[in-house]
């Protein structure tokens, strides 16, 4: 990457804690998972670098917190419109880093260009009311800014998944600890230092620290931080929400997901196989929100299990940066004989392998498999990656019982007529519920969480949800005269 580029050089082997420093702990290689190549070097943070920069941010933060609506919803502002001015070199990185095709690298920029317009509204967005009393005086509340908040953000949307709470902690008065994957650092984190930075964020209010478990665990205790937002595994939001709940600290977690898409009696086949090709294979089915399981009605099973897998055989595989493909790389070599190993062991337990399977070095085809036991780990696993289990239903408890079998409730998609769909829609737990569309779905505005083992209720987007995410409420009265009191 050129010096004389947006993101520059300057983060070569650093962390960024207002400004970019060797202060972190080692480096590492940056690495492309389509090729192998070392694209960068970052520094990793340390326990010690996480507390510093916490520490940083706190006192930043108090004075953030007294500036105007106006000067922090500007630097919101300018924060869009470098995305759009930047958008093809970040998402170049994106394609290369995260192994995205151009067409998810292009809307993850688009999206963080809208969250942050979105966000340049709450600093002005009305923030208490006015209460009733029993006693003389006045009762009001307000919402505060939380102070430090840390967002620990994955691998697979890496910019949307952290500016999504990066800018509206910023907005709310806020100073942010932003831990982004190591994988996917430059486009998840540096991007968003070199952004906010260039829009005129003061010093000290973002500090990015990529690292391991030392890093994580140091955002999640360090004192000064009061508000936790996480996305990621089931299992690693369950150790941060333990470690949160003992320091008595707020923490959103938006976790994984196992998402039906339920294709009911009458759908068309053809589209309702494009909607279910889409929530499966989409950016190799590295998203929580992945149709991880299509409940297809009995009397449209068998063709829409070879409509599907037709479309499988024809979608190409490949690195996204060097040629036109549907599907590019599973992100790293772990995750990859993950998903190898749930394929041959749904196989194994009895499943028919239709189209697809494991497949070879960085990439795994897009995959179909039918005739699925409800114990088969394709079919109770979130795999995360390109792999389409399909099983039927005969009637609509019948589905509402399989989709609600899941620990998961993240996402669901109806495919069919609206007014049976309306009828399962009120028998099933989930945070969202698309109707004629598939389970992947996100807006800037729009409240996003999951229940059960997908998260603990919290939501991110829209001004409603922010707000009561990223301030405290406090309740303040008021009387002409100093009270009378009985002592």
């Amino acid at each position: 990457m050129s010096a004389n580029s947006f993101l520059g050089t300057d983060w070569h082997g650093k962390i960024f804690i207002g400004s970019w420093s060797g202060g972190g702990s080692d480096t590492y290689d940056v690495i492309e998972p389509a090729t192998g190549e070392t694209l960068a070097r970052l520094g990793t943070a340390n326990g010690f670098a996480v507390r510093a920069a916490a520490t940083r941010a706190a006192a930043a933060q108090k004075e953030w917190a007294r500036t105007t609506p106006a000067e922090r919803a500007a630097v919101l502002r300018r924060a869009a419109a470098l995305w759009a001015e930047n958008a093809e070199e970040i998402a170049g990185w994106i394609v290369r880093e995260a192994g995205s095709i151009p067409a998810k690298a292009e809307l993850e920029v688009s999206t963080a260009e809208q969250i942050c317009y979105e966000s340049a509204g709450l600093p002005s967005h009305p923030k208490g009311q006015v209460l009733t009393s029993n006693e003389p005086r006045w009762s009001f509340s307000r919402r505060v800014p939380a102070g430090v908040v840390s967002v620990i953000a994955p691998f697979n949307f890496p910019l949307i998944l952290s500016i999504r709470s990066v800018a509206p902690a910023l907005a709310l008065g806020n100073a942010v600890l932003l831990k982004p994957d190591p994988r996917t650092a430059v486009c998840g984190g540096v991007a968003l230092a070199r952004v906010f930075a260039e829009a005129g964020l003061p010093e000290g209010l973002l500090q990015v620290l990529p690292g391991g478990l030392e890093a994580g665990e140091a955002v999640v205790t360090a004192p000064e931080v009061s508000v936790i937002s996480f996305t990621g595994s089931t299992a690693a939001g369950r150790k941060v929400g333990e470690t949160a709940g003992r320091l008595l600290k707020r923490v959103h977690l938006e976790l994984g997901g196992n998402n039906a898409l339920v294709v009911l009696p009458g759908a068309d086949v053809e589209a309702a196989t494009s909607a279910g090709a889409f929530g499966s294979w989409m950016h190799q089915g590295q998203i929580c929100m992945t149709t991880g399981r299509h409940l297809v009605h009995d009397s449209i099973y068998d063709e829409y299990v070879e409509a599907l897998a037709a479309r499988a055989r024809n979608l190409p595989v490949g690195d996204p940066a060097k040629e036109q493909v549907a599907l590019g790389p599973i992100i790293d070599e772990n995750q990859r004989i993950r998903v190898r190993d749930i394929i041959d062991k749904a196989q194994a337990d009895g499943a028919r392998l239709v189209a697809g399977g494991a497949g070879e070095g960085a990439f795994v085809p897009p995959t179909v498999l039918a005739e699925l036991s409800p114990s088969n780990p394709a079919w109770t696993q979130e795999i995360f990656g390109p792999v389409a289990p399909v099983g039927r239903f005969s009637t609509l408890d019948e589905a509402a019982d399989l989709v609600n079998a899941s620990e998961y409730g993240l996402s669901l998609g109806i495919l069919g007529d609206v007014g049976t769909a309306l009828e399962l829609a009120d028998l099933v737990d989930t945070g969202k519920v698309h109707i004629n569309e598939q389970t992947v779905s996100d807006e800037a505005n729009v409240p996003f969480g999951g229940m059960k083992d997908s998260g603990n209720g919290s939501r991110f987007g829209g001004a409603e949800a922010n707000i009561e995410a990223f301030t405290e409420t406090q309740w303040i009265t008021m009387r002409s005269q100093i009270a009378p009191y009985p002592f």
